[in-house]
């Protein structure tokens, strides 16, 4: 090839390869920009005085002198909000024709007035917790101030008569002008802030916190546990099958047909759909082995090991057959057998390409779903105690993630749990990354010096 021909080759490469990582770069911003973004709103923001009175009752957190001082301007704030209910909805009990015209649009706004501040204090307490409190951030706020202050209806299209209908919102104010809810509307709107006193507020213990009422409140500490259990399990038993068998395959095993078959294999089970593992778990260790009752953290760290273990047993291989021949000929040469030499020449020098193949096997384990759905994952439960997750199943991030997106009952007004939760799958992947890179980097070190 001419020289000018290689050089343009050379610099088409170049640009290729430098086009490559900027599309990765901008898809990496793509992708974590909102989750980063919106993720951090699960532990910074405006939380309102629900927020406080709800840590208050349920975990005993928070100055309590403060909240009553706060909390008698807030009563005094929501009272007439709660008269004009109440004198509404007495004057509808004695009108047949005001009961006829408003009981529906009348419900709709008492719904939407006690999502946005709670309940009446003169009812009943609900049962539910999700009743007991008004919006607890101010997002999740100005939204239900929407909905008090406008109705919504499913109309025709004008411009596509005969097609779908769409959806319209009218001022609820409009609809009760002329009745005793009219100055409701401007009051409401007027005495936003002062009914929920927002503030500035950093939740870290989102990270801790057990969830109540099926995630409407509380954290994620059940599931951040539980993923941790999982994921440090699965490399528990994966990681020393994983090396035995390359070190079998590299030092021990002859050359031949059957060697290159169990590597076609490996190579093989390495992209098999993780919820074949996740059938082969259940059937297997559940119902065959039985070594639980149950779903557990046991039989789901045993399928996840599983699905990673071709990826530690390929990179161990590659690690060990990288070290080079010299150095194990020279410790067989000063008489080391083979098991001193494979312990202390060939491991220590292969160790940094072993944890690379860890590192990435454990961002695997880590953000896997299928796998654990039939063998360790469910909805909702306590944090699990270290023995207890022999026996038991426990709450997981990437599981929780995909049921509070899909199957949730309220998928909208939980959207901060959602990206809170993935947020926090994220940042755990890379901290156990960094911390096995960080490990690699010093016994590269040391081998070196």
């Amino acid at each position: 090839m001419k020289r000018d021909s290689r050089r343009i080759m050379d610099r088409a490469f170049s640009g290729v390869g430098l086009f490559s990582i900027l599309v990765m770069g901008l898809f990496l911003l793509f992708v974590l920009g909102p989750i980063i973004g919106r993720g951090i709103s699960a532990y910074v923001f405006r939380g309102t005085i629900e927020h406080r009175r709800f840590l208050l009752e349920n975990f005993e957190r928070g100055d309590s002198s403060r909240f009553e001082r706060e909390m008698q301007a807030v009563r005094e704030a929501r009272r007439p909000v709660f008269r004009h209910l109440r004198e509404f909805e007495a004057a509808m009990d004695e009108s047949r024709e005001l009961r006829s015209e408003y009981r529906r649009s009348f419900r709709e706004l008492e719904e939407a007035v006690h999502h946005l501040i709670g309940p009446d204090p003169e009812d009943k307490a609900p049962v539910l917790v999700r009743k007991k409190y008004g919006a607890t951030r101010l997002d999740q706020a100005r939204t239900h101030l929407f909905e008090a202050m406008h109705e919504e209806r499913w109309v025709p299209d004008p411009d596509n008569p005969g097609g779908a209908l769409i959806r319209t919102h009218t001022p609820r104010g409009e609809h009760f002008a002329g009745t005793r809810l009219e100055p409701l509307f401007p009051y409401l709107e007027e005495h936003f802030e002062a009914m929920l006193q927002p503030g500035w507020t950093f939740y870290w213990r989102f990270l801790t916190d057990r969830s109540i009422d099926s995630h409407f409140f509380g954290g994620i500490g059940p599931e951040v546990l539980g993923t941790l259990y999982l994921t440090l399990g699965a490399m528990l038993f994966a990681m020393p099958m994983g090396i035995i068998a390359a070190i079998y395959l590299c030092e021990y095993a002859r050359p031949g047909r059957v060697i290159n078959l169990i590597r076609t294999c490996i190579s093989t089970l390495a992209g098999v759909p993780s919820i074949v593992f996740g059938l082969f778990g259940l059937a297997f260790f559940l119902n065959t082995l039985q070594v639980t009752q149950t779903k557990s953290v046991l039989a789901g760290s045993l399928t996840l090991a599983l699905m990673i273990l071709p990826t530690v047993i390929r990179a161990s291989e590659e690690a060990i057959l990288a070290v080079p021949a010299a150095y194990k000929e020279a410790a067989l040469s000063l008489g080391a057998g083979r098991w001193h030499t494979i312990c202390t020449v060939i491991l220590p020098a292969a160790l940094p390409g072993i944890l690379t193949g860890v590192v990435i096997s454990m961002g695997r384990a880590a953000g896997e779903t299928a796998p654990i759905i039939f063998t360790a994952a469910v909805s909702m439960g306590e944090p699990l105690q270290l023995f207890d997750a022999f026996s038991q199943p426990t709450p997981a991030l990437p599981w929780n993630i995909y049921n509070l997106a899909t199957e949730h009952e309220a998928v909208d007004q939980i959207r901060h749990v959602q990206y809170g939760m993935v947020f926090t799958l994220v940042a755990i992947v890379l901290i156990l990354n960094i911390t096995a890179i960080a490990i690699r980097a010093r016994i590269s070190s040391r081998l070196k010096g």
